[in-house]
């Protein structure tokens, strides 16, 4: 369960300040007077002078830099605890504050910091940057609120980009050498990764830019599809700019929301054009670990029959993604064995061509309940959704305009400076008041739409927390839409509901309700979601792997996500998921854990309880 709320918004009112700060303040003088102290403090290890330059209502984020995992420090209390545990130690130097990133914003009227960025080195192996946020006092000084150390590169491992990319010409070897690599015939990979979809291929692209040895096992039979199999209805709802790929974006006229088979497309194409080694029709069908060498025994096999067994495999990665990794959630009901109609999850959903004239009802009322129910109505079906619960919605337009804030449209910031604003606002943070207040102004935005949907009766939702989408994607991945065109279909009842009674049991034509009532249908979807994504790792490991594994997804105490991309516990293994935008960042930072792993830098986290 996401965690609750700690500290209210630092608004003028909390703050204790009269007047909103003008708009032509020096906001470059004071983040400099601000930052000599703090960059100072923080080379001599000086703690008491940084918390100093904080509220008490502070949150620190660091993903890596100083503590090799993404922990965020609530509170003055924690805050001082994990400075005095670890400024000294990581040794800090080298920090420069970027003039041009200094900004004074104003996101409400009652609110408003100064956004500034900087660089800085982390003992003798990092290269580091910085987010901090600083809000205005009552006797006219500013202090901390938010503050992001992220991790970058490490100094003498530099990705194989630009300068550092390979300047030998190649006459006529090329094809042969890509085949030697890809086929691992006398040699095994560093990293095993099992998945090809854009986890697998995000994170094995870091690596590879990172010189560490990589093969993606994947079970279909083409890269991609895992989408090109998908229902045909889907297509992203997250903006192009929010969904660009590392080191290779979208070209400038690709749709705003990219079809799935495109997508499948682009996928084949990144995972060639950036040279990664990957085996398709091919299923891994054991993973065990082995404590005494520390490496891992990897048995694969193609569809063929041909088997392979890795022995010293040093990493495993499960990309494998929310249907693959989980085993489908479907509620069981009284009567189903007599059903005489089809029953199918939405997993298992293709297309609604080939179900002419059938009654269709869909179970679920998130963003695969809307596509699947939208799917069947375009294709002329006798379509209702039952509704088991309230649901947020809003629309895509809306939606961006407000929670991106600005760093994803077309003339945004770049996509990897936008990428560092927003994890510089801890979720902490932003159920503090901050996503209150957006879903407000979506509300209002979004009126008409919603106030057609409560109109058929369906049960809309503000979100756990009154915070929109976020906290439930977090937790469990469901629970809202993003209006791409459904909504419009349930408003004007082309798409029938159905949420005034729950399901009591199925008939043999149907579905009864426990107010007595009954829905006819020749086919019942389940969109009911997914379960535990821990399943796979059960699946395909040894019992002890499975025992010692951390939970994957859901929030910890701290606001971060539970194994995702970081120590699961067991000695190289990783669980890398997320959709485009969060595997495009955090794929970097898994590979940068290993890489200082095979390098000996990494032989400790810092492990503070939250």
């Amino acid at each position: 369960m996401a965690p609750s709320p700690t500290f209210p918004l630092p608004t003028l009112g909390h703050l204790g300040v009269k007047d909103a700060p003008p708009d032509d303040l020096d906001a470059i003088q004071i983040v400099k007077q601000w930052f000599k102290t703090f960059a100072s403090s923080a080379e001599h290890g000086n703690v008491n002078v940084i918390t100093a330059l904080f509220l008490d209502e502070c949150y620190w984020r660091d993903l890596l830099a100083l503590t090799w995992d993404f922990r965020t420090f609530v509170g003055s209390v924690k805050l001082t605890q994990f400075l005095n545990d670890q400024l000294a130690a990581s040794q800090l130097k080298a920090f420069k504050l970027r003039d041009d990133s200094v900004q004074l914003q104003k996101p409400f009227p009652d609110l408003a910091w100064i956004q500034f960025s900087f660089n800085f080195e982390v003992g003798n192996f990092g290269l580091a940057s910085g987010i901090g946020r600083l809000v205005p006092q009552s006797d006219g000084g500013w202090k901390a609120n938010c503050m992001l150390t992220n991790l970058e590169d490490l100094k003498n491992f530099s990705e194989k980009l630009g300068a550092f990319r390979n300047h030998e010409p190649n006459h006529g070897l090329w094809e042969s050498q890509r085949r030697q690599e890809v086929a691992f015939e006398d040699a095994e990979p560093t990293v095993l990764v099992i998945g090809g979809s854009q986890n697998g291929l995000e994170v094995a692209a870091r690596l590879k830019m990172l010189d560490v040895s990589t093969l993606i096992v994947e079970k279909l039979p083409r890269i991609g599809d895992n989408w090109r199999n998908r229902y045909s209805a889907l297509c992203l709802h997250d903006p192009i700019y929010f969904a660009h790929m590392p080191y290779l974006p979208f070209p400038p006229n690709w749709p705003e929301y990219t079809p799935a088979a495109k997508l499948a497309n682009w996928l084949e194409g990144y995972a060639d054009f950036m040279e990664l080694n990957y085996w398709t029709s091919t299923t891994v069908t054991k993973a065990e670990y082995n404590k005494e060498s520390r490496t891992w025994s990897v048995r694969v096999v193609h569809t063929n029959g041909k088997e392979r067994v890795f022995k010293k495999i040093k990493h495993v990665i499960f990309a494998t993604g929310f249907a693959a990794s989980n085993e489908p959630k479907i509620p069981v009901f009284p009567g189903v064995e007599n059903y005489q109609g089809q029953t199918l999850h939405s997993s298992q959903y293709k297309t609604a061509e080939g179900y002419a004239n059938k009654k269709i009802v869909v179970i679920g009322s998130s963003t695969s309940g809307h596509d699947i129910a939208a799917d069947f109505c375009h294709h002329g079906n006798d379509t209702t959704m039952v509704q088991r619960g309230a649901t947020y919605v809003m629309s895509a337009k809306n939606g961006w305009l407000v929670m991106g804030g600005g760093l994803y449209t077309e003339d945004g910031p770049p996509v990897e400076v936008a990428d560092r604003i927003g994890a510089s606002f801890p979720y902490r943070f932003l159920i503090g008041g901050m996503f209150q207040r957006q879903v407000e102004v979506m509300n209002e935005l979004d009126k008409d739409l919603l106030t057609g949907l409560q109109k058929r009766g369906f049960k809309l939702s503000k979100g756990r927390f009154d915070a929109g989408p976020t906290p439930r994607v977090l937790e469990d991945l469901g629970g809202y839409y993003i209006d791409t065109g459904a909504t419009k279909l349930i408003i004007n009842g082309k798409i029938k509901l159905k949420n005034d009674s729950l399901i009591e049991s199925f008939t043999s034509t149907g579905l009864k309700f426990k107010d007595g009532s009954e829905l006819l249908a020749d086919v019942v979807v389940f969109a009911t979601g997914y379960g535990d994504f821990n399943n796979i790792i059960r699946k395909l490991c040894d019992q002890d792997v499975a025992k010692t594994c951390k939970p994957i997804w859901g929030l910890d105490e701290e606001g971060e996500l539970r194994g995702c991309w970081r120590d699961l516990g067991v000695p190289g293994l990783w669980f890398m998921t997320g959709g485009l935008a969060l595997s495009r960042f955090y794929s970097k930072r898994l590979a940068l854990q290993i890489k200082a792993i095979e390098e000996g830098l990494l032989t400790s986290r810092y492990s503070l309880s939250p």
